[in-house]
């Protein structure tokens, strides 16, 4: 005998504590059906009755779980567990979708192929998805034109933001097919947009919480727009409830809002220099938690990443900019301390406080010493004028967190209005579909101001589902056309009276925070004394605690701690934070703080206010009305997300944090609802193939249907209360247990009589079989005798065959042993031979090698002796001439006094250049032209050298006829002239390192000259007043000569390399006429009479250059050299001695005696001496021409250089 519900066998769900629930069946009933004994997992255990749910006979669960047997707490956590482990992430509980978070990838799930599915089928026709409500929540808009929101929920973690991201996608898609299922064509994508814009949301708005690393700290309700056509028009984005005090209080191991982190780690070197950040571990506000990464998230690439959604949303750089000095400013601000001061006041605090004060007021633009007294003092208005009264440390402290909060708060509000700016809101849309993405009930072991305003948040929308779960209820009812009307609905109207009601909890809390004196234990001993609060069922005191209250809410109880509700409640604007950051002079934060002028009061005068008072609930409670009365305007659809375990990993499913999760999120009190009414329902064809065995007799009455054998069912088994609808049968509570036991009872009598025969059968087939297998046997066993027999005869003669194969096999085998060892020993021995011969040659070979090394060593050694005998007689030698010549280099410095007058005639020519500076600064622009004359006379130069030496050569022949005869004499004095000639080289450069010296002083005493001619430039200034712009001018390409010498230098310099590779081909040709006219010379001497003694010592004293033998040739040539060069050797030549002006030719003219000669006989000249003067006039007119050329281009580049600085 059992309970009217349960007997022996019923599958029933047993509580367990780390389960919740498990499986059990019923093996015994005690004490009459008071007590069941069940058999677990866990062992035996007796429960009562009324405490064991039964199980569903479904066993892979349902896709709606209204069409479960027993809809109660267990079968839908099982229903859900069943489909969760199977990828089933999606159920119906009705119209209501749940959603359990797969933490995996799922790609067969979504994408354009699945939205082709979906598009246009009717809710329950495909398998439960986001999808199906997205299609209903759409063409229920298209269908009456009336707005249609979706309310998403569930705790952090549960997938409430990506399911939002799959609706604005479906809808996106919807939007973009016109009526005939063809795409529209429109080209905007407010989907893309807004979730462009989550980036940007989820850095200012999003912080890691002991649940989740990506908590969303606000409530988003996405309002997407549509025109008459279905195309999406517009979207708006609106926010609820930012945690403001996350700002300036986090908890151990939370975190704070993401972009404090992002921009301390990702900021550039030069973008933390100006906002003057270091690492996010030295500030206040962020190191009140030792967590400070995320494992798998680069602060540094978020960074970029907010910095990119800032751009796609069309914020500016310099806004930019302003918003990250805005979040480094309330950083420094976290660092501002106090310190007590006298009377009761607060100062700046040591340290850096005074640093950060600094900081913050330069990043927000305002005065360091105004921010310092609006921090540190509060000015109340009078009548009579205002009162500064100065706080103490907590006071200023509790004044610097609410400003950071206020501008924190300012600036989440308007990103949110930019981000709208850009989506752009259609007003005059035809209908819109909101999908609200907010946060779920929560109850940690502390709960404090937070948890209570989303707790709230949860109530009113728990009120909401109920309201519409019973519509439902309702609708189907008078759809099933059954009396409902005794149906009592259970609402939560009194939970919010207790909260947002008169003199309710919320009124409380901001009459409180109106005393500037007032703790949390105030507030909570006046909650405990305040009839509204005492006297409700839902409220009570905790024992153990004097700051705590504790509410009733649907999901459960919840305890709250009231020390901070005061602080994070203030929300109120202080005048002098408002008018200080109003006048910034940063404009982003002067529109942050704008407000609107507020109306005179009656008597034509202005309100006194100190602060304007506003509360974070007070803002809350009416953000939520509004949301409220816009959803109660619009058709819901609810999707509830579920976490399935803590520890965000797939394929793990918690039963105590599900069934959590299910009483928060309202399901289980959609299921207390339906069971208030009919919870068990069955359309009649399911009824009768479940229950026909308790009313066989009428399956085979044909002109009976479904509803009248479903009737008669009922009516035999005793069954009342039950409402038979248009296509379902409706029972009452336990009316369905009643009658599977009716039908567990009947199968059990059937299964006894068919056991019965049964086992009858099974005896008689039994013996049958085992009389056919002693038969087998039987027959076995003698065949078994006859093989034996059979096997020894064959065994016999195949132990014979196997004896002559092995006999065979050995002998065979020692044979070809034998000969194996027979050939491998002669192999050893050829080898062994061959081996000898080999060695015998190989030493004589090497013998050979070592002889000829041997004689190549000697032969080398002998000449490496000699060569190294050569060597140290030429260094002696060598030596010994550098000695005698250094000598004489020696001597001939010595006279280089000479220098001074060069040094004079620089000076000369520096004063020359000066003056012709502003004449050439009008020829920059024909240096090109120049360059090209440059280029075309450097071609006739070197045409004109071809041409000397065609002559020179003819020259050389007709001077080797002539003085072939006397060329052996003058061998002797050739090899002398040749080595005057090298001498004179050796002091002509010695003496161009003297000038190179020498050329320093000169520089500095150029620079003096220069600044003497910047003073007789200024006095003539003075005198010509009417060329007063011009001297202006000109004194600064002056200063531009001057601060370019160095430049005009070096491309002197190049300009005299060229010159010098010229002269040297010059001077190579020089040498051979001197050569040539020393012969012809020698020859004239010969011919003509002695010299006289004092002919001789004249001869002597002119030296070298007074001579037409050509020894002073190459100098002079070089002494007509242009510019530096030429003034170069002008001073060596003054220093040797060296004679010969510029531009005369050191030749003699004709007429001229012959200074050698000296005597009238020599008057008479050879027709070579005349050729020799005439090419040596040539070579000083072409030398003199080339100088005149190279002077005017160097002129032409010390002129144009400054011109060219200046266009620089």
């Amino acid at each position: 005998m059992g309970s009217e519900t349960h007997t022996v066998g019923s599958k029933v769900w047993v509580k367990d504590a780390n389960e919740s629930w498990i499986k059990g069946e019923v093996v015994r009933v005690d004490n009459g059906g008071a007590l069941l004994v069940v058999k677990t997992e866990n062992g035996e255990s007796q429960v009562k009755p009324e405490e064991l749910p039964l199980q569903n006979p479904d066993v892979q669960g349902v896709e709606d779980m209204t069409r479960l047997s027993y809809l109660h707490e267990p079968g839908v956590l099982w229903n859900l567990k069943c489909r969760y482990m199977v990828d089933d992430i999606y159920t119906y509980t009705g119209t209501i979708l749940i959603a359990i978070n797969p933490f995996a990838a799922l790609p067969h799930l979504y994408g354009t192929h699945m939205m082709d599915q979906y598009r246009g089928a009717d809710l329950g026709e495909l398998s439960p998805h986001v999808y199906a409500i997205a299609d209903a929540a759409y063409r229920q808009m298209r269908k009456e034109w009336k707005g249609q929101s979706i309310l998403v929920s569930g705790e952090s973690g549960a997938g409430k933001t990506e399911t939002s991201k799959l609706i604005m996608k479906y809808l996106a898609y919807m939007g973009g097919y016109t009526d005939t299922g063809e795409a529209s064509g429109s080209g905007r994508s407010v989907e893309e947009q807004v979730l462009e814009s989550n980036p940007l949301l989820e850095a200012f708005g999003n912080a890691k919480t002991v649940r989740n690393d990506n908590s969303s700290r606000f409530g988003k309700y996405v309002e997407i727009n549509f025109n008459r056509r279905g195309v999406i028009s517009g979207a708006a984005i609106r926010t609820y409830l930012l945690e403001r005090s996350r700002v300036v209080s986090v908890n151990n191991p939370e975190r704070n809002y993401h972009i404090f982190y992002q921009l301390c780690d990702g900021a550039s070197a030069e973008e933390r220099a100006a906002l003057k950040l270091t690492q996010a571990a030295d500030y206040h506000y962020l190191n009140q938690s030792t967590c400070y990464d995320l494992p798998g998230v680069n602060n540094a690439e978020e960074y970029k990443r907010t910095v990119l959604a800032m751009t796609r949303v069309g914020i500016p750089p310099a806004d930019q900019l302003a918003i990250f000095r805005t979040v480094a400013a309330i950083l420094h601000m976290g660092n501002v301390n106090f310190a007590p001061g006298p009377e009761e006041s607060s100062v700046i605090g040591p340290g850096k406080a005074e640093h950060h004060l600094a900081a913050t007021a330069e990043l927000l633009g305002v005065d360091k010493d105004g921010l310092l007294k609006a921090l540190s003092t509060r000015t109340r208005q009078t009548p009579e004028g205002p009162i500064v009264s100065p706080l103490d440390v907590k006071a200023a402290t509790e004044n610097r967190d609410s400003l950071a909060k206020i501008i924190y708060a300012k600036l989440f509000d308007w990103l949110v209005a930019r981000i709208n700016a850009a989506i752009g809101e259609d007003t005059k849309c035809a209908a819109s579909v909101g999908v609200l993405d907010i946060y779920g009930f929560e109850s940690f072991a502390t709960n404090d101001f937070e948890q209570f305003c989303i707790n709230l948040a949860n109530e009113k929308l728990q009120q909401h589902f109920n309201q519409h779960v019973f519509k439902m209820e309702q609708a189907e009812y008078e759809r099933e056309k059954i009396d409902w009307s005794y149906i009592q609905f259970v609402d939560n109207q009194d939970v919010l009276d207790l909260i947002e009601g008169k003199m309710g909890v919320l009124d409380l809390l901001d009459e409180q925070c109106r005393f500037p004196t007032s703790t949390g234990a105030d507030l909570a001993q006046k909650l405990y004394s305040t009839s509204t609060c005492k006297d409700s069922k839902r409220f009570s005191k905790p024992k153990r605690s004097n700051t705590a209250f504790t509410i009733d809410h649907y999901a459960g109880d919840v305890t709250y701690e009231t020390a901070n509700f005061l602080d994070k409640n203030k929300d109120f604007v202080v005048a002098e934070h408002q008018s200080l950051l109003a006048s910034s002079t940063s404009s982003f934060v002067a529109q942050l703080f704008y407000e609107a002028p507020e109306p005179a009061d009656a008597k034509g005068g202005k309100a006194f206010k100190g602060f304007k008072f506003n509360s974070v609930g007070s803002q809350f409670k009416k953000q939520l009305g509004e949301l409220m009365a816009q959803l109660h305007t619009m058709e819901p659809h609810y999707i509830r997300c579920i976490k399935p375990n803590s520890f965000n990993k797939p394929s793990q499913f918690e039963n105590t944090n599900v069934l959590h999760q299910l009483r928060c999120g309202g399901v289980l009190e959609a299921v207390r609802i339906s069971c208030a009414g009919f919870p068990a329902k069955r359309p009649y064809p399911d009824f009768v193939d479940h229950f026909w065995m308790l009313a066989p007799s009428l399956m085979r009455d044909a002109s009976m249907d479904d509803r009248d054998i479903s009737r008669h069912i009922l009516e035999r088994s005793g069954v009342t209360g039950y409402q038979l609808g248009t296509t379902k049968v409706f029972l009452r509570g336990g009316q369905m247990a009643q009658l599977d036991k009716l039908r567990t009872d009947t199968l059990g009598k059937a299964a006894t009589t068919i056991q019965r025969r049964v086992r009858g059968f099974l005896a008689r087939k039994h013996f049958q079989r085992l009389r056919a297998a002693v038969l087998v046997l039987q027959s076995a066993a003698r065949a078994l005798f006859a093989r034996r027999v059979a096997d020894g005869l064959r065994r016999n003669k195949a132990a014979l065959v196997i004896q002559t194969r092995y006999r065979g096999y050995t002998a065979h085998r020692d044979y070809i042993a034998n000969r194996k060892a027979v050939m491998r020993l002669q192999a050893i021995w050829r080898g062994r031979t061959a081996r000898q011969r080999f060695d015998q040659m190989r030493r004589l070979h090497a013998a050979t090698a070592i002889q000829a090394a041997w004689r190549m060593y000697v032969a080398r050694k002998a000449y490496t002796v000699q060569l190294q005998a050569a060597l140290v007689l030429q260094t002696i030698w060598r030596c010994k001439q550098a000695t005698r010549e250094l000598r004489h280099l020696q001597k001939e410095a010595r006279e280089s006094t000479k220098l001074l007058e060069d040094k004079k005639a620089l000076e000369v020519r520096v004063t020359e250049l000066l003056a012709t500076l502003e004449v050439v600064q009008n020829q920059r622009n024909e240096l090109r032209q120049q360059a090209k004359d440059e280029k075309a006379s450097a071609g006739e130069l070197e045409k004109r050298i071809k041409e000397l030496e065609a002559a020179n050569a003819e020259l050389q022949a007709a001077a080797s006829s002539v003085a072939t005869a006397e060329y052996e004499a003058e061998c002797a004095k050739r090899a002398e002239a040749e080595k005057e000639v090298d001498a004179l080289k050796v002091a002509a450069a010695a003496a161009a390192e003297a000038a190179a010296k020498t050329k320093a002083e000169l520089d500095k005493k150029l620079a003096t000259a220069q600044e003497y001619i910047q003073r007789q430039l200024t006095e003539r200034s003075d005198i010509e007043k009417k060329f007063h712009a011009m001297k202006d001018d000109l004194i600064t390409r002056l200063q531009n000569a001057c601060a370019q010498r160095d430049d005009a230098r070096a491309q002197v310099l190049e300009l005299q390399n060229e010159m010098e590779k010229m002269k040297e081909g010059l001077h190579s040709k020089d040498r051979q006429l001197a050569a040539a006219a020393a012969s012809m010379g020698a020859a004239g001497a010969a011919a003509a009479l002695t010299p006289g003694p004092a002919a001789a010592g004249a001869a002597a004293t002119n030296g070298p250059a007074a001579t037409p033998d050509g020894k002073g040739t190459p100098l002079s040539a070089v002494s007509r050299a242009p510019g530096y060069a030429k003034a170069m050797y002008d001073s060596m030549a003054s220093s040797l001695g060296i004679a010969g002006g510029a531009g005369t030719p050191t030749a003699r003219r004709p007429g001229e005696e012959s200074p050698a000669l000296g005597g009238p006989g020599a008057s008479a000249e050879s027709e070579l001496e005349r050729k020799t003067r005439e090419l040596q006039a040539k070579q000083a007119a072409l030398i003199a021409e080339r100088r005149k050329a190279e002077e005017e281009r160097l002129l032409g580049a010390l002129s144009g250089q400054p011109g060219v600085s200046q266009g620089r």
